[in-house]
């Protein structure tokens, strides 16, 4: 058996693939990409160019969702997706709402700053690559920086914007557990485990795997801290199944 996760280490929908993969105690390996040149490699083993896919015996399953489905086919121990169709189909439905209006807007909010401060964000990229990362990050940051915000629409009021949808999305999320200890029934399912990765970049838990700083740069660190009641349960799940 042969299981290898190409990913951008920065990335928390990387993060909810590794957490899997770790859950269910697989052997994997890790292959680090760059931004930009993932590219060559993304567009040959899978139909978009994002990460992270999954190789597992020469096939490739590409997208944190897909992933998750796929290893709990094919290796049943530590299951993820609610025995349930009912409760699957629920953790499906909050996967995918938290895929779309916590990852994607939490990536723009983040980004928004991050990009920004050259120096932090190479270390982030370069994280698990080869040792000519981060001079050549160095190089073509610029460039780099200029074309993620232009692709991932990065800007002053799409980030307002995304801070918005991820302050509505994390009310309901709180809602939602109204003191339960899970999502969906009395276990850890994929609903848990996507909430947690894809919030996990704003409280920096060390299973993560990055190179934390002691405090974001701001404004970023400022609003995250008046957010910390709301993630109180986020880290929990981390602490707990990470």
């Amino acid at each position: 058996m042969s299981l290898t996760l190409y990913q951008f280490p920065i990335s928390h929908f990387c993060e909810k693939a590794r957490w899997a993969l770790d859950y269910k105690g697989l052997d994997y390996t890790t292959k680090s990409l760059l931004p930009g040149l993932h590219v060559k490699v993304t567009q040959k083993l899978g139909v978009k160019s994002s990460v992270p896919i999954l190789v597992h015996d020469g096939r490739s399953i590409q997208g944190s969702e897909a992933i998750i489905t796929y290893l709990d086919e094919q290796f049943p121990e530590n299951k993820l997706t609610p025995v349930s169709s009912e409760d699957a189909q629920t953790a499906l439905e909050w996967e995918r709402y938290l895929d779309k209006e916590i990852g994607v807007h939490l990536r723009c909010y983040v980004y928004h700053t991050l990009l920004d401060h050259p120096k932090l964000a190479i270390g982030f990229f370069a994280k698990g690559g080869p040792f000519w990362a981060k001079p050549l990050l160095k190089i073509n940051y610029p460039k780099l920086s200029s074309l993620m915000r232009k692709f991932m629409d990065i800007n002053k009021a799409t980030a307002a914007d995304s801070k918005q949808h991820l302050l509505i999305a994390l009310e309901r999320l709180n809602d939602a557990l109204d003191d339960k200890d899970y999502l969906i029934g009395d276990r850890f399912t994929r609903a848990d485990l996507t909430a947690a990765a894809l919030l996990a970049p704003l409280f920096m838990p060390p299973k993560y795997g990055l190179d934390w700083p002691e405090t974001m740069p701001e404004p970023l660190q400022s609003e995250v801290e008046a957010l910390e009641p709301q993630l109180q349960w986020a880290r929990g799940i981390y602490e707990k199944h990470r």
